[in-house]
């Protein structure tokens, strides 16, 4: 299925690029997120007209992401869980348990979709957690992970 892309989509491609996708991709995330519109004709015209405010809007959100960025690069978060003897959690660390922490802690607001572990955090210690904030802005944070208690 043909889309035009409205904005930047990692490893899919550009704003304004006519692309060929799967349906059920195109249908479920670019068109239901806005990111993308059927490649009609009168799409492909309307879309060319409004290429420049799209690349504005995504220079604007490059900018903010760059911000975010600078702000939570590096910083080291820390979480208390609940843990065996072998230094084991009882479940794990969640993209969304990690969102909540940055609200309370920094005031950034950070989808959990956007959150990456690089390996699942299912014991004690510290992990690194890359944040993609935009198609091009990455962040890498790290989590430390300490036992609240142990029980037998």
């Amino acid at each position: 299925m043909k889309v035009i892309l409205l904005e930047n989509v990692k490893r899919v491609g550009s704003i304004g690029e006519v692309i060929d996708v799967k349906r059920g991709y195109a249908r479920n995330f670019l068109i239901a997120n806005k990111k993308a519109l059927y490649a009609s004709k009168e799409n492909i015209l309307e879309v060319e007209k409004i290429k420049t405010d799209l690349s504005k809007k995504d220079n604007e959100k490059k900018k903010e992401a760059i911000q975010v960025s600078e702000q939570i690069n590096g910083k080291e978060y820390s979480v208390k869980k609940l843990s065996t003897e072998n230094n084991e959690l009882y479940g794990s660390v969640k993209p969304t348990e990690i969102a909540k922490l940055m609200q309370e802690k920094n005031k950034i607001d950070i989808k959990p979709s956007m959150i990456q572990p690089v390996e699942e955090i299912k014991s004690l210690g510290k992990f690194k957690v890359k944040i993609s904030l935009h198609s091009e802005v990455d962040a890498e944070i790290t989590i430390s992970v300490s036992s609240a208690d142990t029980i037998q």
